[in-house]
């Protein structure tokens, strides 16, 4: 199943940072989970620690969004912990091709 249409993937990357949104609808708590379980699981496998936060709790909108952040070296390593989560959350492409500054 192809979940593009269900989370919206945002690939941002900078010099010395890199970061990943993921925004969903906010009543479907089975997404939310899906990525929480996502995240978890990419972070036992790979021993690399992001920055991870949700706007649940200070955006009442429609939309909830997850964010997944690296800076200074570890930033190297972003890519590949991105694509393991987007493959175990069945998103083969980001909403916007990936934001270089």
């Amino acid at each position: 199943m192809d979940r593009c249409q269900e989370i919206k993937a945002n690939v941002r990357m900078e010099e010395c940072y890199a970061g990943m949104s993921l925004v969903f609808e906010a009543h479907r708590t089975d997404l939310k989970q899906a990525i929480e379980e996502a995240i978890d699981a990419v972070t036992k496998e790979t021993a690399l620690k992001p920055l991870v936060f949700d706007n649940a709790k200070t955006d009442k909108s429609d939309h909830e969004a997850f964010y997944i952040e690296f800076s200074d070296e570890v930033q190297r390593e972003s890519g590949d912990f991105f694509e393991r989560v987007l493959r175990l959350l069945h998103i083969d492409k980001c909403e916007n091709d990936i934001i270089k500054q």
